[in-house]
């Protein structure tokens, strides 16, 4: 079998083909970004081998239209994270770096760990919307947040009596926000009361589209995968995270395979008659962040989880550790509502809004703090079985020099 690597970019992209048992570079190619670019190189690969697969630097800003057309063509598709390619090419004998280097690198890690070890590319429009719009909300909030912090900057020059009286959150109120304006109105002109005074003009109007986009999101995921917004500390917006940066559960083969996407698996860091495991800092840090949310909300409401902790202590986890256990977990069981078929799509008409699919809620669940849920117990891991590991040969011959 054939590993195509691709470096992607803006206008161009960097083909790469390596033999998979051997490592060898069979071809290199670069094509332009876009629709006769990709079908050229469909045309060049198949005209390498019959058996092969792409693999593709996972920045979908760029490479998107590219997965598009191969699975449309019906190539096989993997992704490849960008610290696996950069580990890659800090392995390889030739020093540098170029777009050819870096396509040869994606494809060597591909030869080194296997095709298989790799998620596979999956096309989700309708996760993407909703990945979209999240992107979208958290770009507004971080503008506010920028705008609420140049304000209280201006008022610490202005008036420090009056930053000192703010509270904590006061510049997200409205009603805060009035009675800061008409306290301006009182200082003396300058060029930085006037600049001051402009921004609680902005602040509420940025508050209102991101809560629109709240409103936004937790109808479409009613529409999409209801089943999320019945889990204890899953939320609109948690679940759009969940949606958005899964991009396709099918394309893990396993939940130990989301897990390590998730940054959730834990990495074995033994040494003789000691086991034990250290945090994983990789994967997607977004997914691991949806995951924590729902950990640390769990683990303030739920009994059922208090006690999945404390029995973690008391087997002698840190309470970090005992947390890091229960994002294992909830990896596992999110998994299952992620990989199961999403509600069918409902045809929407102007002025009128999607109707809710079985098992939603009209409400925000990781704001409910009146909820009352009989909690589940969360089972006891069964110990690992051993199994039969298969070890692959090498892709390249090694010799030894005297």
């Amino acid at each position: 079998m054939m590993v195509i690597g691709v470096d992607t970019h803006k206008r161009s992209h960097a083909l790469c083909a390596v033999d998979e048992g051997t490592g060898r570079v069979r071809g290199n190619r670069e094509i332009k970004a876009d629709e006769p670019g990709h079908q050229a190189a469909v045309r060049w690969a198949r005209g390498l081998d019959s058996e092969r697969v792409w693999a593709i630097e996972d920045c979908r800003q760029v490479s998107r239209r590219l997965e598009q057309a191969l699975l449309a063509a019906g190539e096989r598709v993997i992704r490849v994270a960008p610290n696996m390619m950069g580990a890659s090419r800090r392995s390889q004998r030739e020093r540098g770096k170029s777009d050819e280097i870096d396509a040869q690198s994606v494809a060597r890690a591909v030869v080194k760990d296997g095709a298989e070890s790799f998620p596979a590319a999956y096309l989700d429009e309708r996760a993407m919307e909703i990945r979209l719009l999240f992107d979208h909300r958290e770009d507004l909030v971080r503008e506010r947040t920028r705008m609420q912090n140049r304000l209280r900057w201006h008022l610490l020059e202005l008036c420090p009596d009056l930053e000192a009286q703010l509270k904590r959150g006061a510049l997200s109120q409205l009603r805060a926000l009035e009675r800061l304006e008409r306290r301006l109105r009182q200082l003396a002109p300058c060029v930085r009361l006037r600049i001051a005074r402009e921004e609680p003009a902005h602040i509420p109007a940025l508050t209102r589209q991101a809560d629109e986009l709240e409103r936004e999101l937790l109808e479409l995921i009613r529409a999409y995968r209801p089943a999320l917004l019945d889990e204890q500390g899953c939320g609109a917006l948690t679940a759009a995270l969940l949606i958005g940066r899964t991009a396709g559960a099918e394309r893990f083969r396993s939940d130990a395979c989301f897990g390590r996407q998730s940054g959730s698996a834990p990495i074995p860091c033994s040494s003789g008659q000691q086991t034990q495991h250290r945090l994983d800092r990789g994967g997607d840090r977004q997914l691991n962040r949806a995951l924590h949310t729902i950990a640390i909300t769990r683990a303030q409401r739920d009994p059922a989880t208090k006690e999945y902790l404390a029995r973690k202590q008391a087997e002698g986890k840190t309470k970090k550790g005992a947390l890091r256990c229960l994002k294992r977990y909830l990896a596992r069981r999110f998994h299952r509502p992620l990989s199961e078929p999403p509600l069918p799509a409902q045809r929407t008409i102007t002025g009128e809004q999607l109707e809710p699919g079985p098992g939603a809620r009209a409400f925000d669940a990781s704001r409910d703090t009146s909820r009352s849920l009989e909690p589940s117990a969360i089972p006891k891991r069964p110990a690992p079985k051993p199994e039969a590991q298969r070890i692959n040969a090498a892709p390249n011959p090694m010799i030894c020099v005297a």
